[in-house]
């Protein structure tokens, strides 16, 4: 299961060779702020591009905000999560497209990565309530726990339609980033580019080359957490085709000795508490990396090391060793297969 030391490489199997580069392209760089974080992308492309691209990426970023942010009080979801029980809601393209994605990832799962905590990760001080410096009271949990499953929801694909039996909260924070990458890829193509690199908040995808026909070097994120731990071999990933999401801990707060992390377990309506550190999930799609790298984090190292194998991901887990001092990680048949 695990790679050599000195496999530090991961190159992709690539189905076809990106079209040629068009003569007099050069590298070109756009950035700015999205969901609370940054976005960055890098193309080969010509100045007349790079204005078309300077419009068309943030009102791209604008819809998904407009469709998916909880704390956009008009934005589609918000306005579902007022809805009365059994009442349908037409959903945008690019809504229903994510819910699809999110109710088959919940169902793969067992409910690991579920949309309908919302009122959990806001009642826990991740969401638009605001935060918090202590836990919430156990009854409050279990009520709002009680409400939520993403067995409640009834997507009508076909016409774009959901509504909700019970009174769950969508929260689509942890796939919707990922899909923003994709959907700013899925632009760029449009508009005839090929060869790019799209970044929006630490998760990435790439196609094509740099104009020195080297490939998209990105570094897979290993943070060293524990004192004890040496710091780990760089791992490169050549994004060709490829998209790269990576779900943590970072993000929580300190009660006494213990840190509660902003991931919820759908299953118990608590923070996670399994001695998961980071998942990595390297994925056609950015969306699927993103909802499957929550997925990991709430399974825990060895139920997501089950996971990820049975679904042939390409992951890179890594936990709190059994000593509790040191970092422990796994990386899955799938990623092993691309390094070199």
């Amino acid at each position: 299961m695990t790679a050599s030391a000195f496999r530090r490489v991961a190159i992709p199997s690539v189905t076809a060779m990106p079209p040629a580069i068009p003569a007099g392209s050069r590298m070109q760089e756009l950035s700015g702020t999205t969901m609370g974080t940054t976005w960055s992308v890098k193309f080969v492309g010509s100045a007349a591009s790079l204005q078309t691209l300077r419009r068309m990426i943030p009102l791209a970023l604008d819809r998904v905000i407009a469709q998916m942010s909880p704390w956009e009080d008009q934005s589609d979801v918000s306005r579902f999560n007022r809805l009365p029980l059994n009442q349908w809601q037409e959903l945008p393209r690019e809504l229903g497209r994510v819910m699809a994605s999110a109710l088959r990832i919940a169902e793969e799962s067992g409910g690991a990565y579920d949309p309908t905590v919302g009122a959990l990760v806001d009642l826990w001080g991740f969401g638009p309530s605001g935060p918090r410096e202590t836990p919430p009271p156990p009854d409050e949990i279990a009520r709002l726990h009680q409400a939520c499953g993403w067995r409640q929801l009834d997507l009508c694909a076909e016409a774009r339609r959901l509504r909700r039996r019970n009174y769950a909260s969508i929260d689509l924070c942890g796939i919707a980033k990922g899909f923003a990458v994709d959907l700013v890829a899925e632009t760029l193509l449009e508009l005839g580019i090929h060869h790019a690199l799209v970044e929006i908040g630490g998760e990435l995808r790439g196609c094509g080359v740099k104009p020195d026909g080297n490939p998209w070097w990105v570094g897979i994120d290993r943070p060293v957490h524990l004192s004890a731990s040496p710091t780990p071999e760089p791992i490169l990933v050549a994004l060709h085709d490829l998209a790269i999401a990576t779900s943590g801990c970072e993000r929580g707060f300190t009660r006494g000795a213990r840190r509660f992390s902003h991931t919820i377990d759908p299953r118990t309506g608590s923070p996670v508490a399994n001695g998961m550190i980071t998942a990595t999930v390297l994925h056609r799609s950015c969306m699927e990396a993103d909802a499957y790298a929550t997925a990991l984090m709430v399974l825990g190292p060895n139920a997501a090391t089950e996971f990820a194998v049975r679904h042939q991901l390409a992951a890179l887990i890594r936990f709190t060793g059994n000593d509790g001092d040191s970092i422990a990680e796994r990386i899955t048949p799938a990623l092993d297969a691309m390094l070199a």
